[in-house]
C-alpha cells in the first residue's frame, strides 16, 4: 500500500464512496454525531499527518483526533509495541502489572520538580470526563465540602457532573437536575472581555473578582471543595490564561486551603511545548487530570494525579470497569522515549515559533481575523469585528471547508463557533507546516470573498 506523503485532490469533498458511507450514518447513526457534519469524509485509512478519505483524497491533519494523537496517526513504534503487549495481556482492572507501573512510573518522573514525590495517581474510566467527574468526587470527599468554582467559556466534558462545570449552554440548556453548587467566574480572556471592560487588566480584575468572591463574608459562596481551571481554554476558543492570573489563583486557593484542579486533557502531553502546559506558569496544582494524547497513538486512558494529603478514598470509593487499559499504558511509556529521542518538545517550540509567525502575517493581511494565540502547537485564530460585517462563526465556518476542499483538516470553537483551531501533530515537518499555511491563507481569502455583503449599484 502505498505511504501517504502529500496532499491530493481526486474528487470534490465528499466523494461519491464518501457520501454514500456519510448517508448510511446519517440513516443508523443519532443526530448528536458532530465532525461529519462540517468535515464531510469518510476515513479509509491515515498514516502519520495524512489522513486519506474512500474516494482517495488525502488531507493534512490540523484536527488530530481532537487532540488525542501527539505523534498522529499509526505511528509505527507504538504500533509495534501495542501489538506486542496485546500478545501478553489487555485489560487489568486496577491489577499491577509491568506496563501499568512503567507507565506510572514515567507519569510522576515527568512532573516538574519535587511535585512527583508527593502525588498518587489514581486511573479512572477511558475519557477525559472520567478523570473530571473522579476528581470533584476526590476533592468533595477529601473536603467534606461541595461547591465548585470554575471559569466562563471553559469546557470539560459532557457527562452529567462535567457538564455541570462548563460554561458552554448550548448542552445544558435541554438537561435539568445537573450538579448543584457550581459557581462560574470569569476567566482571563482579554479579547473578549468576561466582565465588559474596554481596558482590562486580568491579574487586577479577574484575579480580584475571585478573591473578593471567595473572602467577602458576605459574598454568598461559602468555601468550595475545589477551583477547576484550564490553563488554556482549548474548546472555548485557544485562550491562554495571563500568567499574574494564574498565580494569583494558586496562590488565593493555597491560602484558603482548597484544592486547585488544572485541566490538562487536552493541553497535557507537550501540546504546549512543556509536558504540562502549567509549568510554563510556575505554579504547582493539588489535582491534574490527563487524557486524550496520554497513551500516544489514541487508545482510551485517563489519569488524575492528586497530592497524597487528598487521597481519603475507602477502597472502591471510585472504580471503572475500564481503567486498566494495558495497551495504552504500554505505548503511553515509549511515547516519552520517542519524545526525548526525537526531540520532540523541542520540535513544538521551533514549529509553534513558525506557526505564530505565519498565522501573525495572515491575521495582518486578514480583514476579517480579530486575534491570533495560542501556545506551542495549539492555535486559534478568531474571526469577525465589532460592528457590520459576516458574523465570526459564518466566516469561521466558512474557512473550514474552503481549507477542507484544498486539502487541509482544521476544527472550529470557542464562542459562536468564530474560532478556527489547529492542533497539527507534534512531530510536523517545517515543510508540511509551511504548506497547511498556504492552505489556510487561500481558504481565508476565499471565504472573505464569499462572506463579503454584496453592496447593491446605485443607478444615477
Amino acid at each position: 500500500m502505498r505511504p501517504l506523503t502529500e496532499v491530493v485532490r481526486a474528487t470534490p469533498v465528499p466523494g461519491p464512496k464518501g457520501r454514500a458511507l456519510l448517508e448510511r450514518q446519517e440513516a443508523r447513526e443519532s443526530n448528536a454525531r458532530s465532525y461529519p457534519r462540517r468535515l464531510p469524509i469518510a476515513v479509509r485509512r491515515a498514516q502519520g499527518p495524512f489522513i486519506e478519505d474512500m474516494d482517495g483524497n488525502v488531507f493534512i491533519d490540523f484536527l488530530s483526533g481532537a487532540g488525542v494523537l501527539p505523534l498522529g496517526h499509526n505511528h509505527p513504534e507504538l504500533v509495534d509495541i501495542a501489538r506486542s503487549q496485546m500478545a501478553e495481556f489487555v485489560h487489568g482492572l486496577d491489577f499491577p502489572t509491568p506496563a501499568k507501573d512503567r507507565f506510572t512510573e514515567r507519569q510522576l518522573a515527568h512532573l516538574p520538580g519535587a511535585m512527583g514525590d508527593r502525588m498518587k495517581i489514581h486511573f479512572c474510566g477511558p475519557t477525559g470526563a472520567n478523570a473530571v467527574e473522579a476528581a470533584i468526587k476526590l476533592c468533595k470527599t477529601a473536603t467534606g465540602r461541595s461547591e465548585i468554582i470554575t471559569f466562563r467559556g471553559g469546557f470539560h466534558g459532557c457527562t452529567t457532573g462535567a457538564m455541570s462545570v462548563t460554561g458552554l449552554l448550548s448542552q445544558k440548556n435541554p438537561v435539568g437536575n445537573l450538579m448543584p453548587g457550581v459557581h462560574f467566574l470569569p476567566y482571563s480572556n482579554c479579547s473578549n472581555c468576561p466582565m465588559g471592560l474596554m481596558r482590562c487588566t486580568c491579574e487586577v480584575n479577574c484575579a480580584t473578582f475571585l478573591e473578593t468572591a471567595l473572602e467577602d463574608p458576605n459574598g454568598g459562596i461559602t468555601r468550595p471543595a475545589a477551583v477547576l481551571m484550564e490553563i488554556v481554554q482549548a474548546e472555548g476558543g485557544v485562550i491562554p490564561a495571563d500568567l499574574e492570573f494564574v498565580r494569583r489563583v494558586r496562590e488565593l486557593t493555597r491560602r484558603l486551603d482548597i484544592p486547585l484542579i488544572v485541566d490538562e486533557i487536552q493541553t497535557g502531553c507537550g501540546r504546549t511545548g512543556t509536558w504540562l502546559a502549567f509549568e510554563q506558569y510556575g505554579i504547582e496544582p493539588d489535582v491534574v487530570l490527563l487524557s486524550k494524547a496520554l497513551s500516544g497513538i489514541g487508545l482510551p486512558v485517563s489519569i488524575v494525579i492528586f497530592d497524597e494529603r487528598l487521597d481519603t478514598w475507602a477502597p472502591g470509593a471510585h472504580t471503572g470497569t475500564f481503567r486498566g487499559n494495558q495497551l495504552a499504558f504500554a505505548t503511553g511509556s515509549a511515547l516519552f522515549d520517542v519524545f526525548e529521542r526525537d526531540d520532540i518538545l523541542g520540535n513544538v517550540e521551533r514549529r509553534g515559533a513558525e506557526l505564530a509567525a505565519g498565522l501573525g502575517k495572515l491575521g495582518m493581511r486578514s480583514t476579517s481575523v480579530s486575534d491570533v494565540r495560542g501556545l506551542g502547537l495549539m492555535w486559534g485564530i478568531q474571526f469577525g469585528h465589532p460592528g457590520p460585517g459576516p458574523a465570526g462563526g459564518e466566516l469561521a465556518r466558512a474557512v473550514q471547508a474552503a481549507a477542507l476542499q484544498r486539502g487541509l483538516i482544521v476544527e472550529v470553537g470557542g464562542r459562536d463557533d468564530a474560532v478556527i483551531r489547529l492542533l497539527p501533530p507534534l512531530n510536523i515537518t517545517a515543510d508540511l507546516l509551511h504548506a497547511a499555511l498556504g492552505i489556510l491563507d487561500a481558504a481565508v481569502a476565499e471565504a472573505e470573498r464569499e462572506c463579503s455583503p454584496t453592496v447593491p449599484m446605485t443607478v444615477a
